[in-house]
């Protein structure tokens, strides 16, 4: 009986140890003992570069690291290793290695020179590719880097160089499709076009120059949509990377933005910016008159976008002068759409003003259309609450 107990309990170890040893066997020792380890072992670190906030890196962690396919190239060819790029030793590892995107996959040699990398959700057959190339030195991104660097101009080299940038998500491929295209003869083709519209990626490149001269084109090619979108997540990223948690990126900037992206409606799309920019400066009566200065230019029939903005009136401003001017964006949004938010609005922004009778009429309304719309009494409380403090 104790023999067949022991027994049980050897094979339970070795099963269980052998699902310990599942996966990518990644190391979370000092950097530097796993450079001397690299060096030991005459062998590349492959470094996964995450933060706990990525969703792409857990993801890789649970789906592709644990794959025994990839976890049995990895074990044999690499050091691996997997740092928190905010926690200890992580934010000088991004800094070092330029790591801005997450994950981003690392390749290192023992020197602590990067060798290749990429970034960005990876699946089994990416990840194993990935590797392979990081192993060829002819494929290595620090091969690549150096022709390029030397002066090669070949057209093929070039775009195979433009695609293995782009893959670390860095804006580092900028230049090399820009050398790729300056050695294009006629760049308006069905194949040049293809290469923009991949590669676009900066708002002040020569490439968007292009791709806004012959917008038509680009759009009889990809679609009006896909090149409207194109355009604003261009002109989004460029906002976002010049803005801060405390500043937005300046007037005059988003002007001339506005200008090269939207030449056609950059007035009106500026206009309303103005509106984002003085409230997130808390300036409030910047934000008044600059809202209420577009609306007069440029009329909405939208009820939600008119709700809103009064609505954002009533919780910002209190000078009378403006509250009025807001009134009327509510007025007619309840005039487009008579509904509870409407009047709700029209509500509180006449017992701002300090018209009672105007506001307990409007309070009324708004209850009536909550309860013909299914709201429940907790859905309209604060409405109830202001009818009876009247």
């Amino acid at each position: 009986m104790k023999k067949s107990i022991l027994l049980s309990l050897v094979v339970i170890f070795c099963v269980s140890a052998l699902h310990a040893q599942s996966g990518i066997q990644f190391q979370h020792t000092a950097w530097n003992d796993i450079l001397k380890e690299a060096a030991k072992e005459n062998k590349l670190v492959f470094v996964d570069a995450y933060t706990t906030w990525c969703g792409p890196c857990k993801r890789m962690s649970k789906e592709v690291f644990t794959q025994n396919e990839v976890a049995k190239f990895y074990n044999k060819e690499f050091i691996n290793y997997k740092i928190d790029m905010e926690k200890g030793e992580g934010p000088e590892l991004a800094s070092k290695y330029k790591v801005a995107q997450y994950p981003t996959l690392l390749f290192i040699d023992a020197a602590g020179n990067l060798v290749h990398r990429a970034a960005g959700y990876h699946d089994k057959a990416q990840l194993i590719e990935l590797g392979n190339a990081a192993l060829d030195p002819s494929q290595q991104l620090a091969t690549q880097e150096k022709r390029f660097k030397d002066g090669d101009r070949d057209p093929a080299f070039l775009k195979e160089y433009t695609a293995l940038r782009a893959r670390s998500f860095d804006d580092s491929h900028l230049p090399v499709a820009e050398a790729y295209l300056k050695a294009q003869g006629n760049l308006n083709t069905d194949e040049n076009r293809s290469f923009v519209f991949q590669y676009l990626g900066d708002i002040d490149s020569k490439m968007f120059k292009h791709f806004t001269k012959y917008r038509a084109d680009y759009a009889q090619q990809f679609g009006a949509n896909a090149v409207e979108q194109k355009v604003n997540t261009l002109v989004s990223d460029y906002i976002a990377s010049k803005s801060t948690d405390e500043q937005l990126i300046g007037l005059k900037e988003v002007k001339t933005l506005y200008k090269k992206a939207y030449p056609s409606k950059a007035k009106k799309l500026f206009s309303a910016y103005k509106m984002t920019y003085y409230r997130s400066q808390g300036d409030r009566k910047g934000f008044a008159k600059s809202a209420i200065k577009h609306y007069k230019k440029y009329p909405s029939n939208d009820p939600e976008e008119l709700n809103e903005i009064a609505w954002t009136f009533n919780t910002v401003i209190s000078e009378k002068k403006y509250l009025k001017k807001a009134l009327k964006l509510a007025t007619q949004s309840a005039e487009i759409d008579p509904a509870f938010y409407n009047y709700d609005t029209i509500a509180a922004l006449n017992a701002k003003i300090g018209d009672k009778t105007a506001a307990k009429a409007a309070a009324i309304k708004a209850i009536e259309f909550a309860k013909q719309e299914g709201f429940s009494p907790d859905g309209y409380a604060a409405t109830t609450k202001l009818l009876e403090s009247l």
